[in-house]
């Protein structure tokens, strides 16, 4: 009550009306023995520049990708931001910019979106783009849901070489609709079309597919396509590796009707999990089902470009289960920083930074392959993420590699049963040589 601003006067008149006499009988229904009776154990207040210090000191025991080599990807990817990026999106204008309802003072955030969406667009080779994904789990959900309310049909059949945690964010999201959900397994690192073949039919309404998959591998897109089209299901591919699009031929270009995918890896850094941002790219043809902002260009009344929300049900905010989606919020700071991402790097820079990652994580791979009792589990093409075998337990390995500065990979076993011995790296641009040597050396002696 005191963190409110009223007297004690209004406080009494405010119990009086309620029938308590003190505000402890607010809290009568909590079990004494969880009430603290005795002061706090807190230490002795410090000076700024005392607090300061003590902050430093503590934070200095974290093992962050500045000071630490870092081989771990599994969703979140440690590149480079270039200067230009933070310095953007740190304008006042930018970061305190609200909703765009008002597209009369909101050029600026508008435009920044619409350029979002038209990078996302030639990335994925799709016709049109949202803004207002959460995530790339939650991207991938909708997404699901988009193309149920699409074809009608009331199963999704997912792939278990998706991201573990994006397959139980669909679950959660396919159990409130009503929908079935079917996993099919792999095979050699890549979805098994054997299996897909099997389990989709005609009263599946789409397959969920990851490109590169969770293993890191290259899904064969063009197969996945045949499958789920021939049995009259959409074909949703997800991106979490998005940097991938600077090599791999674009989803919408390998049959994909709808394209999901998490921008962190353009522009944003990986903060301890969050935020990042999700987005949905598809077809033309399923522009009304798009759930969540559109940012479309057009002229005013004096012949001006400018820029307006449109083809946004406003009402979909209050119409709980029928509406279209119930987003109603908008990643722009993220997106921003992606936008600026992208054009500083232009189509140049992206290809070679893709170039660069395919290519050091290949020369991580053949390293760890000399080593003996290390092995590549799987065969087929990778881009910047693979799954090794170990000889010892891989949690064991990453308390020493964190012993020695370097943040070691993600063990399989979490999620994968079967694959209790595998361990998931990742190499980016952020790797140097060096390192990677370094990191060679430091599993020579673990391994003996």
């Amino acid at each position: 009550m005191r963190f409110i601003v009223n007297t004690r006067k209004e406080q009494q008149e405010m119990m009086d009306s309620i029938g308590i006499g003190s505000i402890d009988d607010l809290f009568k229904d909590i079990d004494e023995k969880m009430i603290l009776r005795r002061s706090l154990m807190l230490r002795p207040s410090l000076s700024e520049q005392e607090l300061v210090g003590e902050l430093t000191k503590i934070s200095s025991k974290n093992a962050d990708v500045n000071s630490c080599e870092c081989f771990l990807g599994a969703g979140a990817y440690n590149h480079f931001i270039p200067s230009i990026v933070p310095y953007l999106t740190g304008r006042s204008e930018f970061y305190t910019a609200y909703t765009p309802y008002q597209p009369e003072i909101s050029q600026g955030i508008l435009q920044a979106i619409y350029e979002f969406q038209t990078f996302i667009c030639q990335l994925t080779g799709m016709d049109l783009a949202n803004a207002s994904m959460y995530d790339g789990a939650s991207a991938l959900a909708e997404a699901a849901i988009m193309a149920s309310n699409v074809s009608k049909k009331r199963e999704i059949v997912i792939s278990s070489t998706i991201h573990p945690e994006y397959r139980e964010v669909v679950r959660t999201y396919a159990e409130a609709h009503g929908l079935d959900v079917k996993e099919v397994g792999w095979q050699n690192g890549a979805t098994s079309a054997e299996e897909l073949t099997k389990v989709v039919s005609a009263s599946t309404a789409v397959v969920l597919v990851q490109n590169p998959n969770f293993f890191g591998i290259v899904e064969d897109l063009y197969e996945m396509d045949r499958i789920a089209h021939e049995r009259g299901a959409l074909l949703v591919a997800c991106v979490v590796e998005p940097t991938s699009l600077g090599l791999l031929k674009p989803p919408g270009e390998c049959g994909a009707d709808i394209v999901a995918g998490e921008g962190q890896s353009l522009g944003n850094s990986i903060s301890f999990g969050g935020p990042h941002l999700g987005f949905i790219a598809a077809k033309q043809t399923f522009l009304h089902k798009m759930p969540g902002r559109l940012v479309g260009m057009t002229k005013d009344t004096k012949d001006r470009r400018c820029f307006i929300m449109t083809l946004q049900a406003r009402e979909q905010h209050v119409r709980r289960e029928k509406a279209t989606s119930n987003l109603c919020t908008n990643q722009a700071l993220n997106a921003l920083a992606s936008t600026v991402y992208l054009a500083a790097l232009g189509k140049g820079g992206f290809t070679k930074l893709s170039a660069l990652n395919a290519q050091k994580a290949r020369y991580l791979r053949s390293r760890i392959s000399e080593l003996k009792g290390y092995e590549p589990i799987f065969s087929k093409p990778f881009y910047n993420e693979f799954v090794i075998k170990c000889p010892i337990d891989p949690v064991k390995i990453n308390v020493r590699l964190e012993e020695n500065g370097i943040i070691g990979g993600f063990p399989m076993r979490k999620y994968y049963g079967g694959l209790e011995d595998g361990w998931l790296l990742c190499a980016t641009e952020r790797n140097t040589k060096s390192g990677m040597d370094r990191f060679i050396e430091v599993l020579r002696e673990v391994a003996k």
